[in-house]
């Protein structure tokens, strides 16, 4: 099995989040592989600005997730494990990269979010980075 390590981010303005679609029609969250001479938030902050041109930056950790599926072009497994960090950009302004074949890139608000969003285990993902988000936010008000 092919193993790859990804990174991804989970993007806010407000009480909205950015969801991407893919060519399959799946609503998601910008995320890609780590290359060996990258680090991990960097590629996060990078998907994010290339796969919806969303100026965005990392306040927090969400979490982690993984996930399994068969390469056809590959021939055998693979898994994806994705760190996931929370971000925020200024303006809720996204358009999708045509040529990576992205159909489309928003922001939706939360609750309608996590009904757009196309699996389950992003669903879960989006509500507890919400809850860090608005707790990160309480945080930064007292200063």
């Amino acid at each position: 099995m092919l193993i790859r390590d990804c990174s991804g981010g989970i993007v806010f303005c407000a009480n909205q989040v950015l969801l991407i679609q893919n060519e399959k029609e799946e609503w998601s969250f910008p995320k890609g592989v780590i290359r060996e001479d990258h680090e991990d938030d960097d590629i996060a902050i990078w998907r994010v600005k290339d796969e919806s041109g969303v100026e965005a930056r990392i306040i927090g950790l969400a979490g982690k997730t993984s996930y399994e599926f068969y390469s056809v072009t590959r021939k055998r497994p693979v898994a994806n494990r994705i760190k996931w960090y929370i971000m925020v950009c200024d303006t809720p302004d996204a358009s999708p990269n045509l040529q990576q074949g992205f159909l489309d890139a928003k922001f939706l608000p939360i609750e309608e979010a996590i009904q757009t969003v196309t699996y389950s285990q992003d669903r879960s993902l989006l509500t507890l980075a919400y809850q860090k988000y608005k707790e990160l936010n309480e945080d930064f008000d007292e200063f």
